[in-house]
């Protein structure tokens, strides 16, 4: 077991291991996308990763790099650029793209703005836009298992299971979202994507 488990109460240990225990050993990713992303794995890198310089992203009608606020991506062209550019630590641009984003009500929208404020370290606001994009849709898998994972980045395993066991029980169970928070339980890491 982590080793979380020596600050727990003999309890609150029994309960942790039990649920931990019960939890599928089979990842079945195909079952849901990680960050919406189209599939369970991490993002592909375009030019905008691969030739574009921080504050810049490929355009692919102009065929060249220019700044994010200049692009003439669609909302499903900047969700899919912001995406890429989280997996690879440009927050700060990734968030640029979500400003971009036409609705920022939109329940992906809010699950990436609570991303984003989780990696630059601003947990309270990541954990309000998660809350916010929750009492959207209860069932939106991705902002519980972030949240959760954010819960675990700050040693609060008891809230970050609550969302584990959230995820299952609105039909989550073997998806990506439910198998990176059980990861995360496990082992304490956290996924960038």
């Amino acid at each position: 077991m982590p080793d979380f488990m020596t600050a727990l109460s003999s309890p609150a240990k029994t309960a942790l291991r039990g649920a931990c225990l019960a939890l599928p050993v089979l990842v079945m990713a195909t079952a849901s996308f990680a960050a919406g992303g189209g599939d369970s794995s991490p993002p592909q890198p375009t030019e905008t990763t691969k030739e574009c310089k921080t504050g810049r992203i490929w355009d692919e009608q102009k065929k060249r790099c220019v700044k994010i606020k200049n692009s003439s991506l669609d909302a499903d062209g900047l969700y899919q650029t912001l995406r890429e550019l989280a997996y690879a630590g440009r927050i700060t641009d990734a968030q640029e793209v979500l400003a971009m984003m036409p609705d920022q009500d939109d329940g992906r929208v809010l699950t990436y703005w609570g991303f984003t404020h989780r990696k630059l370290g601003n947990q309270d606001l990541a954990e309000a836009y998660y809350t916010r994009a929750i009492a959207q849709d209860p069932g939106n898998h991705l902002a519980r298992s972030y949240m959760g994972q954010g819960f675990v980045s700050q040693g609060k395993y008891g809230l970050a299971l609550a969302q584990w066991k959230a995820i299952r029980a609105h039909g989550g169970t073997g998806t990506w979202a439910e198998v990176s928070l059980r990861d995360a339980l496990q082992d304490g890491q956290t996924k960038s994507y």
